[in-house]
């Protein structure tokens, strides 16, 4: 059988004023009320979804007939898809070639993910040969991560902002402060007190302590430590909003009658089945894996930008009227693969195997 040569494609339509009335009246939330972003958050995350599994099942692109999501970066409807978190989970995580103690596996986390950025990763790894911390050598790291930048390469990913960290630890490049700050970390037997948290929320204490890692790169970091054995939290049991979810939100809700920012998010992840069905949308989830609270904390923050272009009117509480970063494929394929403990990796092969049967 051969490939589709056309995606599956649904179109976001305009919301009538009458829709966003019947909307305040359906999630009973009064006296919440939503603006016609609000069916847009659901829109997109059926329509992201429906775009990352065309693009796993080798359809061809366009992906999707929004012209949006054609045009512009965003990030997977669930955060673990995206490449960098699969890098991570993959090649970082669960590699063999690397050890796996706690102590050694969150070094690697560590060091992935402050910088967040594969090129400067795959640098370490070919000038190091393999990263543990048994093996590191601060003088070293920063030596070859200076001589990156001089040649004009960008050690960091453009994803969130990193603070310096200078303050606290004098350095005058902030990769220097960073290294430090990793240091620190693991010699503080983070790996350990980690180990001993009850919830997902005292491990984000854990890691919130440390010099620079405000709440929302804390939770960031809690949750890709999650990823791995050194703690296993359901990922809808705790979450921080960043700022980016922030706009959303502000962007969805007009009111949100009292209800705090982790409120709605929790609202949000109990209600998208039936959110999806109201809406008559047949939104693919991650083979068989729901939408969790980090997921719907990033839909918000991807319709923060989204509502930029198609609600350009509602303003909310974001100051940003423009999308920066345009999308771009990436040639190389992704095999996968998501943490053992989910329980989803044997459908996802089975996906993957059916798919070159059919090709």
């Amino acid at each position: 059988m051969k490939k589709q040569n056309k995606a599956t494609k649904t179109i976001i339509k305009p919301v009538a004023a009458t829709e966003i009335q019947n909307i305040n009246i359906h999630i009973a939330l009064s006296p919440a009320k939503v603006t016609e972003v609000y069916t847009s958050y659901w829109k997109f995350a059926a329509l992201r979804q429906e775009t990352f599994f065309n693009r796993v099942n080798g359809l061809a692109s366009p992906w999707s007939e929004d012209d949006i999501l054609n045009k512009y970066k965003f990030t997977n409807a669930y955060r673990a898809s995206d490449r960098v978190s699969q890098y991570l989970i993959r090649n970082v995580i669960y590699n063999d070639q690397f050890p796996d103690t706690p102590k050694e596996v969150l070094f690697r986390i560590l060091m992935f993910k402050l910088f967040n950025k594969i090129d400067t990763w795959e640098l370490l790894l070919s000038e190091f040969g393999t990263i543990t911390y048994e093996n590191y050598d601060f003088a070293a790291y920063d030596k070859i991560l200076n001589l990156a930048m001089l040649a004009g390469e960008t050690i960091y990913s453009a994803a969130y902002i990193m603070p310096s960290g200078g303050s606290y630890f004098g350095y005058a490049k902030k990769h220097s402060n960073h290294l430090k700050l990793i240091e620190l970390i693991i010699q503080a037997n983070t790996h350990e007190h980690l180990r001993a948290a009850k919830n997902m929320q005292q491990a984000f204490e854990l890691i919130k302590r440390f010099p620079g890692l405000g709440d929302f790169l804390a939770y960031q970091l809690t949750i890709d430590i999650n990823y791995s054995t050194i703690i296993n939290f359901s990922e809808s049991s705790f979450v921080v909003p960043g700022p980016g979810a922030k706009g959303g939100i502000s962007k969805c809700f007009s009111n949100t009658g009292g209800l705090s920012n982790v409120e709605i998010i929790k609202l949000m992840t109990d209600r998208q089945e039936q959110e999806f069905e109201r809406l008559g949308l047949d939104f693919k989830d991650l083979w068989g894996r729901r939408l969790q609270l980090i997921d719907c904390q990033n839909l918000f923050c991807e319709v923060d930008k989204y509502a930029r272009v198609r609600h350009p009117d509602i303003k909310g509480k974001s100051d940003r009227v423009n999308i920066k970063q345009k999308f771009k494929s990436n040639a190389s394929s992704i095999d996968y693969w998501f943490p053992p403990k989910w329980g989803i990796n044997d459908a996802v092969l089975n996906n993957l195997a059916n798919i070159e049967i059919l090709g």
